[in-house]
């Protein structure tokens, strides 16, 4: 599908479940691999990004099941995956490349990653030189990009790492890697990133000590016993129900069986500091996650200016919350999220141009926007350029638009959310 067309809608009333958690569905398959013994993961995102994962622990001898709604995943043993038979392809997944490159520190044999065109041009040298101070050699194009050959030891050296960024990217690939060091490998950043390798090696009794924003692993790890596990929903993928909601007149939605993880929640945090009606109910812990039906009631909103406390926890939604504070009242100001520029597409660039396109006035900045509230969209031809959350989010500025918006590339959902435009268009 080159281009879809959308149309102004109505107001909402419905009760819905977006896909599941995309982050929490790759940690679990490769914790699974190294398991020694069957697991079975239940409600697995089955989406491109996960499906990277996947295919890259077949490549490393795994074998993985998949069934509509689960997996069934034959795990190895931690050290016992096998030598790729071919070049390991994360396609245009980070989290692939970057949380693998830990496991594979481990491991007694030699593995080369590659990805598309746009994975190949996002940085890798904030996992390497960790990974070289643990003992690994590690070769990659200019010294940062994709392609990259790791030469894997069984033997890491234990790290203290202190994190000049807060990426929950690097923050896993280290403690992936503690896993296989003699000693305690240590992790501090300056602001918690999403913390679901630590959630999750915590369920699974793996020796992790967690004092707010610092993190210790005492290695080796011998053993990862088997285990079963059900994925919550995506509070990303929910976002963009939750920005309708609250955009459309007289309407409200209930979105069913959420992660409410306090680290991935800070665009619902943001909007409710915007004068947001968002209420969680069933609140519950499965899986040492905490989970909510979220329900969301229309509301008027307020311009806010974001924190740089607040970027970590919602760095994937800042172009959503660039669309609704179109819609504010008041100038909102988003700085300190250069991070945005190394994601699939320049997320800055890319939404501050397809929002002026749409008659949003709006002004990039180095490391994030400026932009004016109470702004009528005009009907328009925009583009994703391939990246899933900019379809996303003008699927939501469409919404508003009197009259028909042309979105090209929209088929990128498929990355994160499969069956977005379905859902979309059914509430």
């Amino acid at each position: 599908m080159k281009e879809i067309k959308l149309f102004k809608k109505s107001k909402i009333n419905a009760e819905i479940e977006v896909v599941p958690d995309k982050s929490i569905t790759h940690r679990a398959i490769m914790l699974a691999s190294l398991a020694s013994g069957d697991c079975v993961i239940k409600n697995f995102l089955s989406s491109a990004d996960c499906y990277s994962t996947i295919n890259a622990f077949r490549n490393l001898g795994v074998s993985i099941t998949d069934t509509e709604n689960e997996l069934l995943i034959k795990g190895t043993g931690i050290n016992c995956l096998k030598n790729p038979t071919a070049q390991i392809d994360a396609e245009n997944s980070g989290t692939t490349a970057r949380l693998l490159s830990g496991i594979l520190a481990g491991q007694n044999f030699v593995s080369t990653i590659v990805g598309d065109e746009s994975l190949s041009k996002r940085p890798m040298k904030r996992i390497i030189e960790p990974l070289r101070q643990m003992n690994v050699e590690i070769s990659a194009v200019e010294d940062n990009y994709l392609p990259m050959t790791i030469k894997g030891n069984p033997f890491l050296k234990p790290l203290l790492y202190n994190s000049k960024i807060s990426s929950a990217q690097v923050k896993s690939c280290i403690l992936f890697a503690g896993m296989f060091a003699d000693g305690i490998t240590t992790y501090k950043e300056p602001i918690l990133s999403r913390d679901h390798t630590e959630r999750m090696m915590k369920y699974l009794n793996l020796p992790i000590e967690i004092k707010n924003k610092k993190i210790s692993l005492k290695g080796p790890v011998k053993k990862i016993e088997p285990f079963e596990i059900e994925i919550p929903n995506d509070p990303s993928s929910a976002s963009y129900f939750i920005a309708l909601a609250l955009l459309l007149e007289n309407s409200n939605i209930i979105i069913k069986n959420v992660c409410i993880n306090p680290t991935r929640i800070g665009f619902i945090n943001v909007l409710i500091k915007m004068g947001a009606k968002i209420t969680f109910l069933n609140q519950r812990i499965l899986y040492n996650e905490p989970v909510a039906d979220v329900l969301v009631k229309s509301s008027r909103l307020r311009s806010i200016k974001l924190n740089k406390e607040d970027v970590p926890s919602t760095i994937d939604e800042i172009p959503l919350l660039a669309t609704v504070a179109t819609q504010a009242v008041g100038v909102t100001e988003i700085r300190d999220a250069k991070e945005l520029r190394l994601k699939e597409s320049d997320r800055i660039k890319t939404i501050c141009s397809q929002l002026t396109e749409m008659g949003a006035k709006i002004i990039e900045q180095e490391d994030g926007m400026i932009i004016m509230g109470g702004t009528k969209l005009k009907p328009s031809k925009v583009n994703s350029f391939n990246d899933h959350r900019i379809a996303m989010s003008l699927a939501v500025a469409s919404s508003v638009v009197d009259g028909k918006t042309v979105l090209l590339n929209p088929d990128c959902v498929k990355i994160s959310f499969p069956n977005f435009w379905e859902l979309f268009k059914s509430v």
